[in-house]
C-alpha cells in the first residue's frame, strides 16, 4: 500500500480498486440500485428477502448496490431511508454478493467522528475484498444533530474537518494527526484499505465550495434536475462542466445522479414525473433515452430506486437486466480480492 494526501485523488488512484473500477470509468454509465427495493412505511415486513434480491442484481450484473444513512427517523421529513445502519447492512449484503460494489449514499459525516467511519469503512472494505465505495455528505436532517450533541449550522465546517482526519487515517504510514476533531499521536487505526484508499465521493455541496469539491472529492454525487425532459440532462451537463473545471490537472473524477424509479409495463411509456418530480414513471425506452442523456451529459453512474414502483422488486430487476443493463453494463476490473476471513 502506498500513502496518499489528503487531498481528492484521479482515477489512476483507484486503478487496482475492486468497487471503483466495477462503477466508474470516463464516458461510460453504468447502473446501480438503491436498497431498499420497497418503500419502509412503518412496516418491517417489506424488508423481507432484500438479501436474495440483492444476490440477483449481483448476478444480473449491475455495477452497485445502494444504501443510504439515516440515522433517526424524522416522521416530519417522511422518509426514514433504508432503516439499517449503512455498515452494518452493506456487511451483511456482501456476505450475500460476489462482484456488485457496496456504496453508500451517503455516509453523514458531519455527526460522526472520522475515527469510527474510518474503522467501519475499512473493516467493511476488508471483509467485502475492496468493493467500498464511500458517498458522504454533510446532513441533511436538522433534528440529528441536536441529539448529537452538535451544532447543525456549524455541519460545513466540520464535514470538512472529518473528510481530512479520515483521510490521514488511512495513510499507509501513520503519522501525529492533529484535528479540532482530535489529537492522535502514538497510534494507528486498523485495519487499512484493501487498495490503499476508500473513495470519498461527495454529494451536493455538502456546504463546500464549488473549488473544494474540484480538488477534495474522488468523485460528486449530485440530484438530476428535472428528469422528464431533455432541459434537465442539458442543465446538470452544466453543472458537471463547472465542478470538473475546478479539478487539479484535468484529471478524471466520476459523477453520479439517480431517480426513483416506477418502471411501467409499456416500454414507451412517456417519462411523466409523479409526486412533484421526486418520481419518475416511465416505461423503458423512456429511461434508456434518459440513461443516454446522462451519459452524454457527463453522468459516469446512475443509481436508481424502485422503492415506489407499482411492480414486483424482481419483476423490474429483470427487465432492467434483460432490456436496459446490456447498453450501460457494469466495466471490467480488478476481481474482489480474496479474502478467507
Amino acid at each position: 500500500m502506498t500513502s496518499f494526501n489528503t487531498k481528492g485523488a484521479n482515477a489512476d488512484a483507484f486503478a487496482q480498486h475492486p468497487g471503483y473500477r466495477r462503477m466508474f470509468g470516463q464516458g461510460q454509465l453504468t447502473l446501480g440500485l438503491f436498497m431498499p427495493l420497497r418503500f419502509y412505511d412503518g412496516d418491517m415486513g417489506v424488508l423481507a428477502r432484500q438479501a436474495e434480491l440483492v444476490g440477483k442484481i449481483d448476478q444480473v450484473g449491475f455495477a452497485a448496490a445502494w444504501v443510504r444513512d439515516v440515522p433517526l427517523y424524522d416522521p416530519a421529513f417522511g422518509d426514514a431511508g433504508q432503516v439499517f445502519d449503512p455498515f452494518t447492512y452493506l456487511a451483511y449484503l456482501a456476505a450475500h454478493t460476489q462482484r456488485i460494489s457496496l456504496a453508500t449514499g451517503s455516509a453523514i459525516f458531519a455527526l460522526r467522528h472520522p475515527i469510527d467511519l474510518a474503522k467501519a469503512a475499512t473493516t467493511l472494505d476488508c471483509l467485502s475484498g475492496g468493493r467500498l465505495v464511500l458517498g458522504i455528505a454533510s446532513g441533511d436532517r436538522p433534528v440529528e444533530f441536536p441529539a448529537y450533541g452538535l451544532d447543525h449550522g456549524s455541519r460545513g465546517e466540520r464535514f470538512a474537518q472529518s473528510v481530512d482526519y479520515f483521510r490521514q487515517l488511512l495513510a499507509a504510514r501513520p503519522a501525529p494527526i492533529s484535528s479540532p476533531l482530535g489529537q492522535l499521536e502514538g497510534a494507528e487505526l486498523l485495519p487499512k484499505p484493501v487498495a490503499g484508499r476508500v473513495p470519498l465521493l461527495v454529494t451536493g455541496s455538502s456546504r463546500q465550495s464549488l473549488q473544494w469539491l474540484g480538488e477534495q472529492a474522488d468523485g460528486w454525487i449530485t440530484y438530476p434536475d428535472a428528469t422528464h425532459n431533455s432541459l434537465g440532462p442539458r442543465r446538470l451537463a452544466e453543472k458537471i462542466q463547472a465542478w470538473r473545471a475546478n479539478i487539479p490537472a484535468e484529471g478524471f473524477r466520476p459523477h453520479v445522479t439517480n431517480e426513483w424509479i416506477d418502471l411501467d409495463e409499456n416500454p414507451n411509456f412517456p417519462r411523466t414525473p409523479l409526486q412533484g418530480g421526486y418520481v419518475l414513471r416511465t416505461g423503458r425506452n423512456g429511461l434508456i433515452d434518459l440513461l443516454n442523456e446522462w451519459r452524454s451529459a457527463g453522468v459516469n453512474h446512475a443509481a436508481l430506486g424502485i422503492q415506489m414502483a407499482q411492480r414486483a422488486p424482481m419483476e423490474i430487476i429483470q427487465e432492467l437486466a434483460d432490456e436496459v443493463l446490456p447498453l450501460f453494463p457494469s466495466l471490467a476490473g480488478p476481481e474482489p480480492h480474496t479474502q478467507a476471513w
